[in-house]
């Protein structure tokens, strides 16, 4: 594949690229952007070539991936030799005034936070299939395990978010706060 060939098909794949970055570097859309630079580096300076063994995109996703993990191990390398601890702030999001919007948003960010909790290797399945459209076999291709590992992997990840999310009663509305308040109720009725 010529330069201009890999150029047209990272434009193509840029967003997804830069969402499974995101979620390769725990959702610091800094750390997100450098790698994404460098793996196009790798890609376009001949680093890391496509050999067309795999789909254009599951090779990508996993030239980003060890971009990611190496970055990461060079991170930790110079904490450690350094002693520095790095603090994370955390954007400041909107309060919509809608109950239904404020709902939805309990509703995502216990998703998360359940996603987060999962095992590295069942959150990296899961967001491969469902947020980037990958097969099993892209996905394990991409994580660099069998496909019957990654199958476990996202079995096993399916059923601890349902078990998370059950646990956090977001299935049931009446627990989540969604029923009526009995003494608005009244006093608007009087």
């Amino acid at each position: 594949m010529d330069r201009i060939e890999l150029r047209a098909q990272l434009e193509k794949y840029h967003c997804e690229s830069f969402g499974w970055g995101l979620s390769c570097c725990g959702h610091n859309r800094a750390e997100a952007e450098d790698v994404l630079q460098a793996a196009y580096l790798k890609v376009l300076d001949g680093k890391a070539r496509f050999d067309g063994r795999a789909a254009f995109k599951t090779w990508l996703f996993a030239v980003i991936r060890k971009t990611a993990i190496d970055r990461r191990r060079r991170q930790m390398a110079r904490r450690f030799l350094l002693l520095q601890h790095e603090s994370r702030v955390l954007p400041v999001t909107s309060v919509e005034s809608a109950d239904e919007a404020v709902y939805r948003s309990e509703i995502r960010n216990l998703f998360r936070q359940a996603l987060v909790a999962l095992p590295r290797r069942q959150r990296e399945a899961l967001q491969l299939v469902f947020y980037h459209d990958l097969s099993l076999a892209e996905a394990a291709e991409v994580m660099g395990v069998s496909l019957g590992s990654a199958r476990t992997h996202y079995e096993r990840g399916k059923k601890q978010l349902r078990q998370r999310m059950g646990a956090a009663n977001v299935f049931d509305e009446q627990a989540t706060g969604r029923r009526k308040n009995p003494s608005t109720v009244s006093a608007t009725e009087t």
